[in-house]
């Protein structure tokens, strides 16, 4: 049911790239996937001790509320930003709805991070094609941990404005092997945290019954997703010097939605501005 969410998402936001009278409707109905997406994998996120996305799904709702309204009203910048996620979803979708091409990049991950940990000398095992172990924990290498969702957003973000061919190759480089490689080294650093038991603390809020699995919980959970998104700010921010258009385009959204956020909590009726 979850993968349906993802696809149907990925189906109206394809839509809402035809140029077409209706195809603000289609991007709505894209936005909507995605919040519902978000609320349904809170469960998940509960199991594996993961706050941040269910707090994201929470803001997701006044989120859409507003992009909505914006949406309806056909406001430039976000049907930029719907562009945008519109790429995003067109760069990741082959790789989640394809499952010979997310198999083969996972494979091509794990090899990587397997020579990387023995390289290292942390002697790992590959005792499965997408599965690792060291220390007797195994470590299950999934399509999320290959790095493509950051990829595709961050090149989702790059196309969100015009740009030129010399503005889209330097974006490309700077943001496909920058995260590429990055992610290489996160998975190596929770292999090595979690297998050697790093962080065996606090129990009654990292742990889920599993034994050892408060080391992962703070080094991937905690650790390595605060240190991605330090690293995708800087990156975003790189993208700006690039193309400055994307940096007047990030701030003319920010005021666009600050404006609306305070007239949705003060209650006000008003149509947003265009």
């Amino acid at each position: 049911m979850i993968e349906y969410l993802v696809l149907i998402s990925c189906i109206f936001f394809i839509v809402f790239l035809i140029p077409t009278r209706f195809r603000h409707y289609a991007g709505i109905l894209g936005w909507a996937g995605v919040v519902l997406y978000l609320f349904a994998e809170i469960p998940t996120y509960f199991a594996e001790n993961n706050v941040l996305y269910p707090v994201l799904a929470v803001l997701s709702v006044p989120f859409f509320v507003v992009t909505a309204r914006f949406l309806l009203a056909k406001e430039y910048r976000v049907m930029q930003l719907t562009t945008a996620a519109a790429v995003a979803f067109l760069i990741y979708a082959p790789f989640e709805f394809i499952p010979p091409l997310g198999d083969w990049l996972i494979s091509v991950v794990v090899g990587q991070i397997l020579w990387l940990l023995n390289a290292l000398h942390y002697q790992t095992a590959l005792v499965a094609w997408d599965m690792l172990q060291r220390n007797g924990f195994r470590i299950e290498i999934i399509l999320a941990c290959t790095g493509i969702q950051a990829i595709a957003i961050m090149l989702g973000v790059a196309s969100a404005v015009p740009s030129t061919a010399r503005q889209k190759i330097l974006s490309f480089l700077l943001v496909v092997p920058t995260i590429y490689l990055l992610n290489i080294a996160r998975n190596v650093a929770v292999v090595i945290a979690y297998t050697d038991q790093w962080f065996p603390y606090f129990p009654e809020i990292a742990g889920n019954g599993e034994y050892g699995y408060e080391s992962f919980f703070w080094a991937h959970n905690v650790a390595a997703e605060g240190l991605a998104l330090v690293l995708l700010i800087g990156i975003a921010y790189s993208l700006f010097q690039i193309n400055p258009g994307l940096a007047d385009f990030a701030r003319d959204l920010f005021e666009n939605y600050y404006r609306e956020f305070r007239k949705l909590i003060g209650g006000t009726k008003k149509k947003p501005e265009t």
